[in-house]
């Protein structure tokens, strides 16, 4: 509890003890209608209840009338003018009970957004002249080298010049899992380091950092309302001066009928009528509850180290029917390595040497992959004459010997004769000395709960999930039905799977929604494109950051499906609000207009329908483990 919670809630046992007391008290001490009276339940009434109306007679005065404040206002005052000192006093009373308790439940969702807020660091350990400074992060430039000791955050982007350490990660991706970092790893903002003490070059402003880009999206993410919220908005606006209005018609129009045909008015019934009306009639309950129910979602999703940018795209997640896959860093781990070596009269050894030497100039992962599995340590020098050939590989002397490796096509317009690979995956073909010597296969390692994320998704009821790749289509066709995908298209340039896109999006109905996942760097359009962007393995993308809706800040895919379901359970707890609350004011202003319910009731409508929705509100906090 916060020091505003705490004074509300001696306040609150304040005017309870004092209101008690006055019950207890012998009706001939405090005769009804004597001033006495009147006097000693103002105090109660002041203590609880002068913030609210100070707030009422702002609005006022800022012509801003009708709201809660001015309704509770209105209501109470008039519940002690009429006599109902008891009831005035309570309604009030059970009114700031009610807005204690949201006070916590909105402090309890907050709490989650402010874990993840606690991943931005104090100060940077920088190294200047030999000496080491303790500076805000803002004031480290590009390139300068800092110092991140045991315990402390990482404060900036950069990469590791010396030490190796334990990096504690949870705080952005969700997952307790340590990460291992050494010389040469580059490492994000907001990490903890747990071990080892680290030097790192710095690659970006504290401004441009991951953690900066982060915490900016939690910030605004309040900014961008679902249509629930807009339409809420829009209905408060309307519904308090309508009610406003109907009390007072309320309180007049019967009465002087009743005047203008002879019979007793009975203003006081009348007008209790309307204050108990005004009371029934607060929309505390949508007003509050809704927003709550989007920002524990929010708060929800942000604890599982999934990032939703707004309320907006929450309610489009929920929608979702179809899930367009990238293939290379969504579904596979973009690691690639050798499954194979199939050589022509050469051993496998030189076959492998060859190839890595001849792609060791290349920074391409299919290079890496080669140079990884030759395992020694690369000789540049007896490499000469490397010429690279756009979309079809390499050709190089190693030792003086011709060497060409690439894909089928480099064969083919180097007239040798090649044989095919049986197996599914990246073939490199080699040509030593104008002859064929064999080829390497390489594979894409499948990340391990990918096949258990499209199970997931069906589960979900997502209609259909489909993989959208640039690999060959064998490849291609490989992977999904390993995976379990319903449709695959391969050979598709980026322009490619943003036309596919667009062609699905036509096809699906109205109130279906598109989801594309992508790793966030090379599908940007795509992620622009679909109903809403789903970014994988996003830590440190800037193109994911910027181009999609729903960040998950690690690369599982088993945490499409959670955000979904975090999604839809939000929705649904806000439209269980919605009706729930509507349903029980319409209901209990009948009965106050008709005089059955009087003002204990009206509590009921008015803070019990609150607290039972901000109850139901924060459920959004709590997520199943899938």
């Amino acid at each position: 509890m916060n020091k505003k919670q705490k004074r509300m809630l001696i306040r609150i046992l304040l005017a309870s003890f004092l209101m008690i007391l006055l019950c207890l008290l012998p009706a001939q001490m405090l005769p009804a209608g004597g001033y006495l009276r009147f006097a000693l339940f103002l105090i109660p009434y002041l203590v609880i209840g002068y913030d609210i109306l100070k707030k009422a007679v702002k609005g006022i005065v800022n012509r801003q009338v009708f709201d809660e404040n001015f309704l509770m206002a209105v209501a109470t005052v008039g519940a002690i003018i009429l006599g109902e000192y008891t009831e005035g006093v309570a309604v009030m009373l059970f009114y700031q009970i009610g807005e204690l308790f949201q006070s916590y439940a909105v402090g309890k969702s907050r709490k989650n957004i402010s874990e993840l807020m606690d991943i931005r660091p104090d100060y940077a350990n920088v190294e200047r002249d030999g000496t080491v400074e303790r500076v805000d992060p803002d004031e480290v430039e590009p390139g300068e080298v800092i110092v991140v000791g045991p315990g402390e955050k990482i404060p900036i982007d950069g990469v590791i010049l010396e030490g190796s350490s334990t990096l504690n990660t949870s705080a952005l991706t969700g997952e307790s899992l340590p990460r291992e970092a050494g010389e040469g790893d580059e490492v994000i903002s907001g990490c903890i380091n747990m071990t080892g003490v680290l030097k790192i070059r710095t690659t970006r402003e504290f401004g441009e950092s991951t953690v900066s880009r982060i915490l900016d999206l939690v910030e605004n993410s309040s900014s961008k309302k679902s249509r629930s919220e807009n339409f809420i908005s829009r209905f408060a606006r309307i519904y308090t001066p309508a009610v406003c209005y109907g009390a007072l018609a309320l309180a007049l129009i019967p009465p002087i009928f009743l005047l203008l045909a002879g019979s007793d008015p009975g203003w006081g019934t009348w007008i209790y009528r309307a204050l108990t009306f005004l009371v029934i009639s607060c929309p505390c309950a949508l007003v509050i509850s809704i927003p709550l129910s989007f920002f524990a979602g929010i708060g929800g999703a942000g604890r599982e180290g999934i990032l939703v940018k707004g309320s907006n795209y929450l309610e489009t997640l929920a929608q979702t029917r179809y899930v367009v896959f990238d293939k290379t860093g969504t579904m596979t781990q973009g690691v690639f390595e050798v499954s194979g070596i199939h050589h022509a009269g050469m051993p496998e050894e030189k076959l492998l040497e060859y190839a890595a030497l001849a792609e060791s100039f290349s920074s391409h992962p299919i290079s890496k992959s080669l140079q990884k599995a030759y395992g020694k340590e690369i000789d540049r020098d007896r490499v000469r004459e490397v010429s690279e050939i756009s979309g079809n590989g390499v050709s190089a002397r190693v030792d003086g010997i011709p060497v060409a490796a690439g894909n089928a096509r480099l064969m083919e317009q180097l007239g040798i004769r090649y044989a095919d690979c049986h197996q599914v995956g990246t073939v490199v073909h080699l040509a030593v000395d104008g002859s064929y010597a064999g080829h390497i296969l390489i594979s894409d390692l499948i990340k391990p709960h990918a096949k258990e994320a499209v199970a997931e998704l069906k589960k979900a009821k997502v209609a259909r999930t489909i993989m959208l790749t640039g690999d060959s289509a064998r490849v291609a066709g490989q992977v999904a039905d390993e995976l379990g995908i319903s449709e695959v298209f391969g050979d598709l340039l980026p322009a490619d799977k943003v036309l596919k896109v667009e062609e699905l999006l036509e096809k699906k109905g109205a109130k279906e929604k598109l989801a594309f996942v992508g790793d966030g760097i090379n599908d940007a359009p795509v992620l622009s494109r679909a109903d809403i962007g789903i970014a994988m393995g996003a830590l440190g993308s800037d193109a994911a950051i910027e181009a999609a809706d729903v960040v998950l800040m690690d690369d599982d895919p088993l945490k499409i499906a959670k955000a979904i379901r975090i999604s839809r359970k939000c929705i649904r707890i806000v439209y269980e609000n919605i009706y729930f609350a509507i349903g029980i004011k319409v209901l209990c202003l009948i009965l106050g207009a008709l005089g059955i319910a009087n003002m204990w009731l009206a509590i009921f409508a008015d803070v019990g329908v609150m607290v039972l929705a901000v109850l139901n509100a924060i459920r959004a906090l709590f997520v199943k483990k899938l």
